[in-house]
């Protein structure tokens, strides 16, 4: 496991400590339960996909620990205005604080402005981050295979799923992608950046594919920067994609959208 990813476990379990330290699961979990109900990010994707078109998962991240800030003006409502303007499936939305600059707070202004389910992004750890999601108006959570034990992540899955979220289940390599088929989440989420270094290529999706049972939904993530890329991934069965970093850097993220996906 590369030290990045190594720090940021370290750091998330601290976090787990201090924060049900402050609020119980007991009641967080109750929280989570009187939330308003989960919009469906796996029926937006489905839906997207059904109609014929590519179904974007669009990102609103701050930062990065390998490239710094990527947008000053930085408002999360707006952000998600545009990408509901512009077509997106769903807002996937940063919420770690230390390597990322994200927050629980960005999760909830975004989702207020705008119809689209939420993904919360995290490195998701133990259920009671689970309970925080859906407390806070997520409507899937993130698994890391690269992160956690498959005894960890079906429970966390099977949690995800009592509380009406869906999954997402991220993977890097074949090892990986084996160990998620072992989850019930239909969701596959396939990172074409190496966690060693930290190189992208889209190889590495389209690598994969001939594992995937077909009731799958393959999420492509990382890399993908201009139509041709889109274009590749369609033509290979691929339709869902998670952009963050192309969109971030746009002085207008929906019209980014638009662009690189010729979405409405």
């Amino acid at each position: 496991m590369p030290d990045i990813l190594e720090k940021i476990l370290a750091v998330k379990k601290e976090e787990v400590a201090v924060s049900s330290g402050l609020k119980p699961t007991e009641a967080i979990r109750a929280e989570a339960v009187s939330a308003l109900p989960p919009r469906g990010f796996l029926r937006a994707i489905r839906k997207k996909i059904g109609s014929g078109l590519p179904a974007v998962i669009a990102e609103i991240k701050k930062a990065s620990p390998s490239k710094g800030i990527l947008r000053e003006g930085f408002d999360p409502s707006v952000i998600a205005e545009s990408y509901d303007a512009h077509g997106a499936a769903c807002l996937s939305v940063l919420t770690d604080r230390q390597f990322f600059q994200g927050s629980p707070q960005y999760l909830i202004e975004a989702r207020k402005a705008c119809s689209l389910p939420v993904l919360r992004k995290d490195f998701m750890i133990d259920p009671y981050q689970v309970y925080e999601a859906r407390a806070m108006g997520a409507d899937a959570i993130l698994l890391i295979v690269a992160a956690l034990d498959l005894a960890r992540m079906r429970e966390m899955e099977s949690l995800a799923f009592d509380l009406k979220m869906d999954v997402l289940v991220e993977v890097h390599d074949r090892r990986e992608l084996d160990v998620a088929l072992e989850l019930s989440s239909p969701l596959i989420g396939i990172n074409n950046r190496n966690l060693k270094t930290f190189e992208v290529s889209l190889d590495n999706t389209l690598g994969l594919l001939g594992a995937l049972p077909k009731d799958r939904v393959v999420v492509t993530e990382s890399g993908i920067l201009a139509p041709a890329d889109v274009s590749l991934m369609r033509e290979n069965g691929v339709n869902a994609f998670l952009v963050g970093e192309a969109f971030m850097r746009a002085e207008d993220p929906g019209l980014e959208l638009s662009r690189l996906f010729g979405a409405p």
